[in-house]
């Protein structure tokens, strides 16, 4: 059996999973939800969750929601509009939600976290029990970064990354099996003949030289990037937990990575 298959099998035994999905995967150019995509995202968790699953959803697309609603064309840039498109954006967004999964039969829970949320002891454990409880009750946690106060993460460029790294975060404290970062690529890629790409099926580790495969980059709607990702991924994977980098734009993608086909790119956990 080749590695990469190999690798995946684990994957059907995932019990606790945090799907992070980006702004480009939910969002239409204009930054307006594209609720086509996060009918079908839903679909898959709410299948996820019947199948003795517990699923964490980081969500990102506020600001972008709000953006829309405001008519703005591009990403702000001064603190005040940012946290403003984030206020507007984020009810909107969790709205969404709520009518997609209560469709289902499946209750949702918004969690708002910030940096300093993970630095602080007593915080990190009102999240944690928090989040442990929604997940006992069968109610799936919705995470957002909290934009509208996180000003000291904005001021000084330390926000979560389009909410990869809160994504990391989320899954050492609630001890995830497995974190999926949806995207609108297929996975890591490396540079193949003729000028084109290939994408990679597996990384062991995550190494100096993999970083220099990639580009971070952003869009008008986002801040992350493939670079972002491999950095969050890293700090999962020194937790104990596998991830897998895939696209969330291919049909009943969680599924496939649930059951081991070879799809996006699976990162090795680090042995702990």
């Amino acid at each position: 059996m080749k590695k990469s298959l190999r690798y995946r099998e684990a994957l059907r035994d995932a019990r606790r999973i945090v799907v992070k999905i980006g702004t480009r995967v939910l969002a239409q150019k204009s930054g307006r939800p594209d609720t086509r995509r996060m009918a079908g995202l839903a679909r898959q968790v709410a299948q996820l969750q019947r199948d003795g699953r517990e699923v964490l959803i980081v969500t990102s697309g506020a600001i972008g929601a709000g953006m829309e609603a405001l008519r703005m064309k591009e990403r702000p840039t001064a603190l005040p509009d940012l946290q403003m498109a984030a206020a507007v954006g984020q009810s909107r967004l969790m709205a969404r939600y709520d009518k997609l999964f209560s469709g289902l039969g499946c209750i949702v829970g918004q969690v708002l976290l910030t940096h300093g949320d993970f630095r602080h002891k007593i915080r990190l454990t009102n999240a944690r029990r928090t989040l442990e409880n929604l997940l006992r009750h069968k109610v799936i946690p919705i995470i957002n970064e909290n934009d509208v106060v996180a000003d000291e993460e904005i001021r000084a460029d330390l926000s979560l990354g389009d909410n990869d790294y809160l994504a990391a975060l989320v899954v050492k404290v609630v001890r995830a099996d497995l974190l999926v970062l949806l995207t609108t690529v297929d996975g890591v890629r490396e540079p193949g003949p003729n000028g084109s790409t290939r994408r990679i099926r597996y990384l062991e580790a995550i190494t100096p030289s993999v970083f220099k495969l990639v580009r971070d980059s952003e869009s008008r709607l986002s801040k992350g990037g493939m670079a972002s990702k491999l950095s969050s991924v890293l700090v999962a994977t020194k937790a104990g937990c596998a991830a897998v980098i895939a696209s969330g734009l291919e049909q009943g993608i969680l599924q496939r990575v649930i059951r081991g086909e070879d799809v996006g790119t699976i990162i090795l956990p680090e042995a702990i």
